[in-house]
């Protein structure tokens, strides 16, 4: 059924504009997928200017409901879609390095979260699921792994952990909150006086988290995993411990 567009009032132009979007995805007559008339065609339905309206969409696609593809034919104009990890992520990221939370909150929340995802985990995670979480910590135990390869490959794990928890709201909240305090991590782990005997340590904690999925263990898996993490991010809170210190 075509969506049926309705003109908005001009005050305060680009947020009616977001409004009158958000009233159809809410109502169900936009969801993923849908793409949206050309912005030429849009406008005066809406009764808005066409920067009016740009300004909206842009506001959508930071959001990570939007993503605008340029130019002509099929595939041209703005399309609805579901991406809100990259958003969450980056939002998270901004409010952490401006000061809005610190990084007792940051280590805090990530414990809830992470002790729900590896319970969880040991119960919902298929074999392939922890066959790929294998791979991740086969990558970090390679001889002579760099720092920053090393991190990556971490944070890829703790999220991907999350993903197979079943709980896609935990996941994105995992993948946000991690990502918000990687580069801090990256910092952290430069500065170890021996980093492969740090990686070997690290990396032994993933391989017996690992084992405890495997196990069905869940429990022993969401304790070991908040020592894992109280273990570095922990010992980030205690060095940073003024407010606004350390941001990343």
């Amino acid at each position: 059924m075509p969506v049926e567009w309705q003109p908005v009032r001009q005050s305060r132009t680009h947020e009616l504009v977001l409004q009158s979007i958000e009233e159809r995805v809410f109502a169900g007559e936009l969801k993923a997928g849908d793409r949206l008339p050309p912005e030429r065609e849009l406008a005066p339905v809406l009764g808005v200017s066409r920067s009016a309206l740009r300004e909206a969409l842009r506001v959508l696609e930071t959001i990570g409901v939007l993503v605008a593809q340029p130019g002509r034919g099929p595939d041209a104009g703005a399309r609805i879609v579901r991406n809100p990890d990259d958003a969450l992520g980056r939002l998270l990221r901004l409010h952490f390095a401006l000061g809005s939370y610190s990084l007792e909150d940051v280590l805090e929340a990530r414990v809830v979260l992470e002790r729900s995802s590896f319970e969880a985990a040991a119960r919902h995670a298929s074999p392939q699921d922890l066959d790929a979480a294998r791979e991740l910590v086969e990558g970090m135990g390679e001889a002579g792994v760099a720092v920053a390869e090393f991190n990556d490959l971490d944070t890829r794990f703790h999220v991907h952990i999350a993903r197979v928890s079943g709980n896609e709201l935990t996941s994105t909240l995992t993948s946000a909150v991690r990502e918000s305090v990687r580069p801090l991590i990256l910092r952290a782990l430069e500065a170890a006086e021996d980093w492969p005997a740090t990686a070997a340590a690290l990396n032994a904690e993933h391989t017996e988290l690992l084992r405890l999925l495997r196990a069905g263990r869940g429990v022993e898996a969401a304790d070991l995993a908040e020592r894992h993490i109280r273990s570095l991010h922990g010992t980030l809170v205690d060095e940073n411990s003024g407010p606004g210190e350390g941001r990343s």
